[in-house]
C-alpha cells in the first residue's frame, strides 16, 4: 500500500527537545489521520540535530466515502434552529427525515484523495507543533524551534503540494552540513531517503547514533587499557548534537586529577559534553576524555582532541581556583551568608531552613539511634547547606551536598558527619542510592520532611503533572529511606492528614513499581496505621494470602457477608453484641468457634507483627465460612436466629478487619 514520507528540515534543534518532538510528530499525525478515517499500518518518527522525519506505511490511496446520520432539532423547535441545522448539513428541509419528533439528516461525504488530506494534516501539524520554545524568523510569521528550511512531503511516490508561509513542499532534502556533497538530493520513498542520507553522512535513527557512539568510545578506551564512564543522560544529549557521530579520545593534564572526581566529571559533562574515562585497575579517573565530533577528521581527530583538551584545561583551572578558595573557609563560617539566600518568599531564608532541619534531625534521631547519632545528625544538619554559598557549587549547582562532604572531610570532621552532609539530598531518583547509616538517614529524612511540611503548609502542593518543588520525589525519598532502614516513624504526629494521604499515594506508586496492587495498600491504610514499615509488611503478607485458594475464597465470603449486612442495615439498625444462638446449626456452631479462635490468635500475632501468621489464622476461617453460607439460612423466619446470624457475620467481618479493610480490595 502507499507510503507517506515527511521530513521537516530546520536549523539546529536542541537535543533536549528531540525525543519529545519525535513523539509529538507521530502522535499529531496519527490523531489527525485517524480523524479522517485513515489508519496507517505502521508509523515511525525520528528526530535529529536538524530534522524531524516521519514514515507512514499502509495508507489507502483515498479516504472511503462516509455516510453519517446527524441528529437535528426537535420538530417543535423554533424555525431558527432548523435553519441553522440546514446550513450546517447543506440540505433542504424536504431532505430531512423525522423520527420520534426529531429531525435527522442523512449526509453523504465522498472520500477525498489521501494526498489532499495529508497536505492539510501536515500544514496543521507544522503550524500547531508544541515546541517548548519557538521563534519567528525573517518575514515569515511561522513559529518553529529554529528557522524551518525545507518540507519534504511525498505520498505514494508523488509530491504532496503544500505551502506553509512561503516554504514549498517537495521531494528534496540535504545531507550533512559539512561532509555531505553540498548539493540537495531527491527521495520519494523512505528506503531511498534513509540510504541517501547515510551516503551523505547523516545517521537518521537516534538509537543507531547512540550505538555508534558507545561502540566506538569503548573501542578507543580498550585500545588504551582504559574504561569508559558510561552516562546515559549524556549519551542521549550528545546523540542529539551530531548527525555523523565520531568519538575521539583526548588527553587532559594529569595535574587536574587532584580535584574531586565529581568536579572533573561535572565540568566535562556540563560544560563540554565529554565522557570521562577511568583506569579499570583502580577505578579512578584517568587523564583522558571522550568527545564526540560531528565529522570524520582527516587527521583522525588529533586537532579536535588537542583543542578540546585546551578548553577543558581552562575550565578545570577555574574549578581548581574555586576549590582552593573554598577550602580556606570553614562550613560553619559560611552559615551567616545563608541569611542572605532566600529559600522561598513565604518560608524565609536558607538559614531559617537549616534551623528547621536541625530541629527535625534532633527529633528524628532517637528513632534511628542513640545520643551519639543525635549529636552527629544535629552537627551535619547545621552544616548541610553551607556549600550552597561556595564557589564550586556556584559554578556547578549539581554538586551541592557532594562538595559539602568534601569540605567537611577537609576540615577533619567525623566521617559519619561527612557522610551525612554528602548524602542528605539522597535519594534524588529511583536509581539513586539511599543513605542508610543512622546519622545520614536522619539528616536526609529531616531535609525531605521539612520540604514537604513547609510547602504543604503554604498551599504549594503538586497538582496533576505540575510539581515545581519536587514534592513527589521528596515523599518517595522518605519512603525509600524508611523502608531501607526499618525506622518506625510516627508520621501521624509529625505531618498533617493531607500530607499523610500524600504519603499513602506515593507509597502506592512505590509498591506498584514493586509489583504490588494499589487496592491492597488502600485496604491496609484504611486501618489508620502510619508506620510505613508495618504497612508494607501487611501489604506483602496480604498479597501472598490472596494468591492462595483459601485467601481468594475467604475474600469472596467476606464480600458476601458485607453485602448481606449492608442490605439488612437498610431495613433498620443491625443487632449488636456477640452471637449466642440457643440451638445453633452445626455449621453455625463451627463458625462461632473458628472466629473465637482466630480472634485470640490474631491479637497476639498482630501485636508481634507476625503478619504471615495472621494470614494463616484467617485461612482457618475459610472452610467454616464456606460451610456456613452453604448450609445456613441467614435471613431465618425466626427473629432470634436471624439476629444471631447477622451478629456472627459482623463478628467475621470485624475479625478480618483487624488485618485489613477487605472491602477496599477489588476482585
Amino acid at each position: 500500500m502507499p507510503q507517506l514520507l515527511l521530513e521537516l528540515l530546520s536549523e539546529e534543534i536542541p537535543a533536549r527537545m528531540q525525543a519529545n518532538a519525535a513523539r509529538d510528530l507521530e502522535r499529531m499525525v496519527r490523531e489527525r489521520l485517524a480523524a479522517e478515517g485513515l489508519l496507517p499500518e505502521a508509523l515511525t518518527a525520528f528526530a535529529g540535530a536538524r530534522r524531524l522525519t516521519l514514515a507512514a506505511e499502509g495508507l489507502p490511496a483515498a479516504q472511503a466515502d462516509r455516510h453519517e446520520e446527524l441528529k437535528g432539532p426537535r420538530t417543535s423547535a423554533p424555525e431558527q434552529a432548523l435553519e441553522g441545522f440546514l446550513r450546517k448539513t447543506g440540505l433542504s428541509k424536504d431532505q430531512l427525515v423525522e423520527k420520534d419528533g426529531v429531525w435527522f439528516a442523512a449526509v453523504h461525504k465522498p472520500g477525498k484523495p489521501t494526498s489532499e488530506i495529508v497536505a492539510a494534516v501536515v500544514e496543521d501539524v507544522i503550524r500547531n507543533f508544541p515546541w517548548p520554545k519557538s521563534m519567528v524568523s525573517g518575514v515569515s510569521k511561522l513559529r518553529w524551534v529554529r528557522p524551518l528550511r525545507r518540507i519534504l512531503c511525498v505520498f505514494d511516490g508523488e509530491i504532496v503540494p503544500l505551502n506553509v508561509d512561503g516554504i514549498e513542499s517537495g521531494d528534496t532534502t540535504e545531507g550533512h552540513r559539512f561532509m555531505g556533497s553540498g548539493q540537495p538530493f531527491k527521495a520519494r520513498d523512505f528506503e531511498t531517503y534513509a540510504d541517501k542520507l547515510a551516503k551523505h553522512y547523516v545517521v537518521l535513527d537516534p538509537d543507531e547514533r547512540k550505538a555508534r557512539i558507545l561502540d566506538a568510545a569503548r573501542t578507543l578506551c580498550f585500545a588504551r587499557n582504559l574504561e569508559l564512564v558510561e552516562d546515559q543522560g549524556l549519551l542521549d544529549e550528545v546523540a542529539g548534537l551530531v548527525e555523523w557521530p565520531v568519538p575521539v579520545l583526548g588527553d587532559m593534564d594529569p595535574a587536574f586529577l587532584d580535584l574531586p572526581a565529581e568536579v572533573i566529571r561535572t565540568s566535562m559533562r556540563v560544560h563540554q559534553r565529554y565522557f570521562a574515562v577511568r583506569d579499570p585497575r583502580n577505578g579512578k579517573l584517568a587523564p583522558h576524555f571522550i568527545t564526540v565530533a560531528n565529522i570524520d577528521a582527516t587527521d583522525g581527530g588529533k586537532t579536535i582532541a588537542k583543542g578540546n583538551a585546551k578548553v577543558l584545561s581552562a575550565r578545570l583551572a577555574d574549578a581548581r581556583f574555586f576549590w582552593e578558595e573554598d577550602k580556606r573557609v570553614r562550613l560553619e563560617d559560611r552559615l551567616e551568608k545563608l541569611k542572605g539566600v532566600t529559600f522561598h518568599a513565604k518560608l524565609g531564608t536558607m538559614y531559617d531552613r537549616v534551623q528547621r532541619i536541625v530541629s527535625l534531625a534532633e527529633q528524628l534521631a532517637p528513632y534511628l539511634g542513640d545520643d551519639a547519632v543525635r549529636s552527629k545528625a544535629a552537627e551535619a544538619a547545621s552544616l548541610c547547606k553551607s556549600d550552597l554559598v561556595s564557589g564550586v557549587v556556584g559554578e556547578f549547582p549539581e554538586l551541592q551536598g557532594v562538595m559539602g562532604g568534601y569540605y567537611a572531610q577537609h576540615e577533619g570532621l567525623d566521617p559519619e558527619v561527612v557522610e551525612a552532609i554528602r548524602d542528605h539530598y539522597r535519594p534524588q531518583g529511583p536509581s539513586d542510592a539511599v543513605p542508610t547509616t543512622p546519622a545520614a538517614a536522619t539528616v536526609a529524612l529531616a531535609d525531605k520532611l521539612d520540604t514537604l511540611v513547609s510547602f504543604f503548609a503554604i498551599g504549594e502542593k503538586p497538582t496533576g503533572s505540575r510539581d515545581p518543588f519536587a514534592l513527589r520525589r521528596a515523599a518517595l525519598g522518605v519512603i525509600r529511606i524508611v523502608l531501607a532502614t526499618g525506622v518506625r516513624l510516627p508520621l501521624k504526629s509529625s505531618v498533617s492528614d493531607e500530607l499523610l494521604a500524600f504519603f499513602a499515594d506515593r507509597l502506592k506508586v512505590q509498591l506498584r513499581d514493586d509489583g504490588q496492587r494499589h487496592d491492597l495498600v488502600d485496604a491496609v491504610f484504611a486501618l489508620g496505621d502510619d508506620d510505613l514499615v508495618r504497612i508494607v509488611a501487611r501489604v506483602q503478607a496480604l498479597a501472598a494470602f490472596l494468591t492462595t485458594e483459601d485467601g481468594a475464597n475467604l475474600l469472596a465470603g467476606y464480600k458476601r457477608a458485607v453485602n448481606i449486612l449492608k442490605a439488612e442495615e437498610k431495613k433498620g439498625p443491625l443487632p449488636t453484641g456477640a452471637p449466642r444462638p440457643a440451638n445453633p446449626e452445626p455449621e453455625e456452631r463451627d463458625l462461632i468457634a473458628a472466629v473465637e479462635t482466630a480472634q485470640g490468635e490474631l491479637g497476639a500475632m498482630l501485636a508481634r507483627e507476625d503478619f504471615a501468621g495472621a494470614m494463616t489464622a484467617l485461612a482457618a476461617l475459610r472452610a467454616p465460612v464456606d460451610a456456613f453460607f452453604d448450609k445456613v439460612l441467614v435471613n431465618s423466619d425466626v427473629p432470634e436466629e436471624r439476629e444471631n446470624r447477622l451478629r456472627l457475620l459482623a463478628t467475621v467481618k470485624d475479625a478480618m478487619g483487624q488485618v485489613a479493610d477487605f472491602s477496599q480490595i477489588t476482585g
